[in-house]
Protein backbone atom coordinates (compact mmCIF):
# COMPACT_ATOMS: atom_id res chain seq x y z
CA UNK A 1 0.00 0.00 0.00
CA UNK A 2 1.33 3.51 -0.80
CA UNK A 3 2.39 5.87 1.95
CA UNK A 4 -0.26 8.34 0.80
CA UNK A 5 -3.53 7.86 -1.02
CA UNK A 6 -4.36 9.18 -4.51
CA UNK A 7 -5.04 12.72 -3.32
CA UNK A 8 -1.95 12.94 -1.13
CA UNK A 9 -3.58 12.43 2.27
CA UNK A 10 -1.86 10.04 4.70
CA UNK A 11 -3.52 6.65 5.20
CA UNK A 12 -5.97 6.37 8.07
CA UNK A 13 -5.51 4.01 10.99
CA UNK A 14 -8.19 1.80 9.45
CA UNK A 15 -6.20 1.68 6.19
CA UNK A 16 -3.06 0.60 8.01
CA UNK A 17 -4.87 -2.04 10.05
CA UNK A 18 -6.51 -3.44 6.93
CA UNK A 19 -3.14 -3.54 5.16
CA UNK A 20 -1.55 -5.33 8.12
CA UNK A 21 -4.34 -7.87 8.34
CA UNK A 22 -4.41 -8.64 4.62
CA UNK A 23 -0.77 -8.51 3.58
CA UNK A 24 1.32 -9.97 6.41
CA UNK A 25 1.53 -13.11 8.48
CA UNK A 26 2.71 -12.76 12.06
CA UNK A 27 4.60 -15.61 13.74
CA UNK A 28 4.63 -15.46 17.54
CA UNK A 29 8.11 -16.56 18.66
CA UNK A 30 7.42 -16.37 22.41
CA UNK A 31 6.41 -19.08 24.85
CA UNK A 32 3.37 -18.90 27.10
CA UNK A 33 4.29 -18.15 30.70
CA UNK A 34 2.99 -21.09 32.76
CA UNK A 35 3.63 -22.43 36.24
CA UNK A 36 6.00 -25.39 35.96
CA UNK A 37 7.35 -24.57 32.51
CA UNK A 38 10.95 -25.71 31.89
CA UNK A 39 13.69 -23.23 32.71
CA UNK A 40 17.28 -22.89 33.75
CA UNK A 41 17.71 -24.05 37.37
CA UNK A 42 19.77 -20.91 38.02
CA UNK A 43 16.75 -18.58 38.05
CA UNK A 44 13.63 -18.08 40.20
CA UNK A 45 10.65 -19.97 38.77
CA UNK A 46 7.52 -18.39 37.34
CA UNK A 47 4.53 -18.18 39.67
CA UNK A 48 1.07 -16.74 39.04
CA UNK A 49 -1.80 -16.33 41.50
CA UNK A 50 -5.10 -14.49 41.83
CA UNK A 51 -5.15 -12.50 45.08
CA UNK A 52 -8.66 -11.38 44.19
CA UNK A 53 -11.22 -13.41 42.28
CA UNK A 54 -14.66 -12.47 41.02
CA UNK A 55 -17.05 -12.52 43.95
CA UNK A 56 -14.42 -11.77 46.60
CA UNK A 57 -15.59 -8.18 46.55
CA UNK A 58 -18.83 -7.17 44.81
CA UNK A 59 -19.77 -3.54 44.25
CA UNK A 60 -23.24 -2.29 45.07
CA UNK A 61 -24.17 -2.43 41.36
CA UNK A 62 -23.17 -6.11 41.10
CA UNK A 63 -19.81 -5.58 39.41
CA UNK A 64 -16.59 -7.26 40.55
CA UNK A 65 -13.02 -7.50 39.36
CA UNK A 66 -10.24 -10.08 39.51
CA UNK A 67 -6.53 -9.32 39.59
CA UNK A 68 -3.21 -11.12 39.47
CA UNK A 69 0.23 -11.28 40.99
CA UNK A 70 3.26 -12.84 39.30
CA UNK A 71 6.79 -13.55 40.44
CA UNK A 72 9.58 -14.81 38.21
CA UNK A 73 13.20 -14.49 37.31
CA UNK A 74 13.91 -12.20 34.40
CA UNK A 75 15.61 -15.10 32.56
CA UNK A 76 12.59 -17.43 32.59
CA UNK A 77 10.43 -18.19 29.57
CA UNK A 78 11.28 -16.40 26.33
CA UNK A 79 13.63 -13.63 27.42
CA UNK A 80 16.48 -11.35 26.43
CA UNK A 81 19.85 -11.03 28.20
CA UNK A 82 21.13 -7.54 28.87
CA UNK A 83 24.87 -6.89 28.85
CA UNK A 84 24.80 -6.73 32.65
CA UNK A 85 23.88 -10.42 32.80
CA UNK A 86 27.37 -11.91 32.38
CA UNK A 87 30.85 -10.82 33.43
CA UNK A 88 34.30 -12.23 32.82
CA UNK A 89 37.10 -11.81 35.36
CA UNK A 90 34.78 -9.36 37.18
CA UNK A 91 34.44 -7.05 34.16
CA UNK A 92 31.43 -6.17 32.01
CA UNK A 93 31.20 -5.25 28.33
CA UNK A 94 32.16 -1.61 28.92
CA UNK A 95 35.19 -2.61 31.01
CA UNK A 96 33.57 -1.58 34.27
CA UNK A 97 34.00 -3.53 37.49
CA UNK A 98 31.06 -5.96 37.63
CA UNK A 99 30.88 -5.96 41.42
CA UNK A 100 30.91 -2.18 41.71
CA UNK A 101 28.35 -1.89 38.90
CA UNK A 102 25.85 -3.85 40.99
CA UNK A 103 26.18 -1.76 44.14
CA UNK A 104 22.72 -0.52 45.05
CA UNK A 105 21.03 -3.53 43.49
CA UNK A 106 20.71 -2.04 39.99
CA UNK A 107 22.89 -2.09 36.87
CA UNK A 108 22.37 1.48 35.76
CA UNK A 109 24.65 1.46 32.70
CA UNK A 110 24.08 -1.95 31.09
CA UNK A 111 20.69 -2.99 32.48
CA UNK A 112 17.83 -4.17 30.32
CA UNK A 113 16.28 -0.68 30.35
CA UNK A 114 19.09 0.38 27.98
CA UNK A 115 17.97 -2.06 25.25
CA UNK A 116 16.05 -0.17 22.59
CA UNK A 117 12.98 -1.77 20.97
CA UNK A 118 14.02 -3.83 17.95
CA UNK A 119 12.41 -3.50 14.52
CA UNK A 120 15.04 -5.12 12.32
CA UNK A 121 15.67 -7.65 9.61
CA UNK A 122 15.43 -11.12 11.09
CA UNK A 123 17.03 -14.28 9.70
CA UNK A 124 16.41 -17.92 10.60
CA UNK A 125 19.36 -20.31 10.45
CA UNK A 126 17.77 -23.77 10.33
CA UNK A 127 20.45 -26.16 11.58
CA UNK A 128 18.42 -29.42 11.45
CA UNK A 129 17.90 -28.71 7.74
CA UNK A 130 21.66 -28.30 7.31
CA UNK A 131 22.24 -31.59 9.12
CA UNK A 132 19.56 -33.38 7.08
CA UNK A 133 17.44 -34.12 10.17
CA UNK A 134 13.67 -34.46 10.38
CA UNK A 135 13.80 -33.81 14.14
CA UNK A 136 16.01 -31.84 16.52
CA UNK A 137 19.79 -31.98 16.74
CA UNK A 138 21.10 -34.31 19.43
CA UNK A 139 21.71 -33.11 22.96
CA UNK A 140 25.22 -31.74 23.33
CA UNK A 141 25.66 -31.24 19.57
CA UNK A 142 27.82 -28.19 18.80
CA UNK A 143 27.02 -25.88 15.88
CA UNK A 144 30.31 -24.81 14.33
CA UNK A 145 31.10 -21.97 11.91
CA UNK A 146 30.95 -24.54 9.10
CA UNK A 147 27.35 -25.39 10.01
CA UNK A 148 26.47 -21.70 10.20
CA UNK A 149 28.15 -21.04 6.83
CA UNK A 150 25.97 -23.68 5.20
CA UNK A 151 22.83 -22.31 6.86
CA UNK A 152 23.68 -18.82 5.59
CA UNK A 153 24.12 -20.14 2.04
CA UNK A 154 20.49 -21.27 2.17
CA UNK A 155 19.20 -17.76 2.92
CA UNK A 156 17.56 -15.51 0.32
CA UNK A 157 20.32 -12.95 1.00
CA UNK A 158 23.47 -12.94 3.16
CA UNK A 159 23.48 -11.82 6.80
CA UNK A 160 23.97 -8.07 7.14
CA UNK A 161 25.26 -5.91 9.97
CA UNK A 162 22.44 -5.07 12.37
CA UNK A 163 20.41 -8.21 11.66
CA UNK A 164 18.84 -10.38 14.35
CA UNK A 165 19.87 -14.00 13.80
CA UNK A 166 17.74 -16.85 15.16
CA UNK A 167 19.40 -20.26 15.38
CA UNK A 168 16.99 -23.17 15.25
CA UNK A 169 18.22 -26.43 16.75
CA UNK A 170 14.81 -28.11 16.74
CA UNK A 171 15.13 -28.58 20.52
CA UNK A 172 11.98 -26.52 21.01
CA UNK A 173 9.84 -29.60 20.32
CA UNK A 174 10.79 -30.77 23.84
CA UNK A 175 9.48 -27.64 25.59
CA UNK A 176 6.09 -29.06 26.56
CA UNK A 177 7.77 -32.16 28.00
CA UNK A 178 9.55 -30.16 30.70
CA UNK A 179 12.70 -31.89 31.94
CA UNK A 180 13.81 -33.18 28.50
CA UNK A 181 13.95 -29.55 27.32
CA UNK A 182 16.32 -28.62 30.16
CA UNK A 183 18.54 -31.55 29.11
CA UNK A 184 20.37 -32.01 32.41
CA UNK A 185 21.52 -35.51 31.46
CA UNK A 186 21.32 -35.44 27.66
CA UNK A 187 22.86 -32.04 27.09
CA UNK A 188 21.40 -29.44 24.75
CA UNK A 189 22.50 -28.50 21.22
CA UNK A 190 23.78 -25.02 20.60
CA UNK A 191 26.29 -22.62 19.12
CA UNK A 192 29.97 -23.18 19.87
CA UNK A 193 32.39 -20.51 21.08
CA UNK A 194 33.73 -20.25 17.52
CA UNK A 195 30.15 -20.03 16.28
CA UNK A 196 29.52 -17.07 18.61
CA UNK A 197 32.52 -15.29 17.08
CA UNK A 198 31.10 -16.13 13.62
CA UNK A 199 27.87 -14.32 14.52
CA UNK A 200 29.63 -11.33 16.08
CA UNK A 201 31.99 -11.00 13.10
CA UNK A 202 28.92 -10.37 10.92
CA UNK A 203 27.89 -7.44 13.10
CA UNK A 204 24.59 -8.92 14.23
CA UNK A 205 22.57 -6.92 16.73
CA UNK A 206 21.14 -9.90 18.59
CA UNK A 207 21.18 -13.68 18.38
CA UNK A 208 18.40 -15.98 19.54
CA UNK A 209 17.78 -19.69 19.90
CA UNK A 210 15.09 -22.22 20.81
CA UNK A 211 16.94 -23.42 23.94
CA UNK A 212 17.27 -22.01 27.45
CA UNK A 213 21.00 -21.38 27.25
CA UNK A 214 21.58 -20.48 23.57
CA UNK A 215 24.82 -22.41 23.41
CA UNK A 216 25.94 -26.03 23.51
CA UNK A 217 25.50 -27.74 26.88
CA UNK A 218 27.42 -30.99 27.25
CA UNK A 219 25.62 -34.04 28.70
CA UNK A 220 25.65 -34.00 32.49
CA UNK A 221 27.62 -30.75 32.72
CA UNK A 222 24.77 -28.26 33.00
CA UNK A 223 25.83 -24.62 32.84
CA UNK A 224 29.39 -25.25 34.02
CA UNK A 225 30.80 -23.02 31.28
CA UNK A 226 29.03 -20.64 28.90
CA UNK A 227 31.63 -19.48 26.36
CA UNK A 228 29.11 -18.17 23.82
CA UNK A 229 27.62 -15.92 26.50
CA UNK A 230 31.07 -14.59 27.29
CA UNK A 231 31.82 -13.89 23.63
CA UNK A 232 28.50 -12.25 22.80
CA UNK A 233 27.61 -10.38 26.01
CA UNK A 234 31.03 -9.48 27.43
CA UNK A 235 33.43 -9.31 24.50
CA UNK A 236 31.41 -8.44 21.39
CA UNK A 237 28.22 -6.64 22.47
CA UNK A 238 25.53 -8.88 20.98
CA UNK A 239 22.25 -9.43 22.84
CA UNK A 240 21.04 -13.01 23.44
CA UNK A 241 17.40 -14.15 23.23
CA UNK A 242 16.53 -17.58 24.62
CA UNK A 243 13.69 -20.12 24.85
CA UNK A 244 12.16 -19.02 21.55
CA UNK A 245 9.51 -20.94 19.60
CA UNK A 246 10.97 -21.29 16.10
CA UNK A 247 9.03 -24.32 14.86
CA UNK A 248 6.35 -22.29 13.10
CA UNK A 249 8.89 -20.32 11.07
CA UNK A 250 10.66 -23.50 10.00
CA UNK A 251 7.40 -25.26 9.10
CA UNK A 252 6.40 -22.28 6.95
CA UNK A 253 9.86 -22.31 5.28
CA UNK A 254 10.45 -18.70 6.37
CA UNK A 255 14.09 -17.63 6.44
CA UNK A 256 13.83 -13.82 6.28
CA UNK A 257 11.36 -11.53 8.04
CA UNK A 258 10.79 -8.32 9.96
CA UNK A 259 11.77 -8.97 13.57
CA UNK A 260 9.99 -7.04 16.33
CA UNK A 261 10.90 -7.18 20.02
CA UNK A 262 10.60 -4.82 22.97
CA UNK A 263 11.91 -5.70 26.44
CA UNK A 264 10.17 -4.55 29.59
CA UNK A 265 12.10 -1.43 30.66
CA UNK A 266 12.92 -2.75 34.14
CA UNK A 267 15.46 -0.29 35.44
CA UNK A 268 18.78 -1.94 36.24
CA UNK A 269 17.65 -5.52 35.53
CA UNK A 270 19.87 -8.12 33.86
CA UNK A 271 17.13 -9.37 31.53
CA UNK A 272 13.47 -9.27 30.64
CA UNK A 273 10.74 -11.59 29.45
CA UNK A 274 9.81 -10.79 25.85
CA UNK A 275 7.29 -11.75 23.18
CA UNK A 276 9.18 -11.48 19.87
CA UNK A 277 7.34 -11.44 16.56
CA UNK A 278 8.33 -12.34 13.00
CA UNK A 279 6.33 -10.36 10.44
CA UNK A 280 6.28 -11.89 6.96
CA UNK A 281 4.86 -10.26 3.85
CA UNK A 282 2.54 -12.52 1.90
CA UNK A 283 4.00 -13.24 -1.48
Amino acid sequence: MPVTDQVGAPPTTADLLRFAAEDVTIHDLGRQLRIGMPQSPNHPAFWHALPRRHGDMVRHDGGSAANDIISMGTHVGTHIDAFAHVSQDCHLLDGSDAIQAGVGGRYTELGVHTIQPMVRRGVLLDLPAVLGLDGPAEGGFEFTPEHLDEAERRLPAPIRSGDVILVRSGWGVHFDSGAPYVGAQTGVPGVSEAGAHWLADRGVHAAGADTIAFECLRPGQGHATLPAHRVLLVERGVYIIEAMDLEGLAAADVREFLFVLSPLPIFGATGSPVRPLAVVGRG
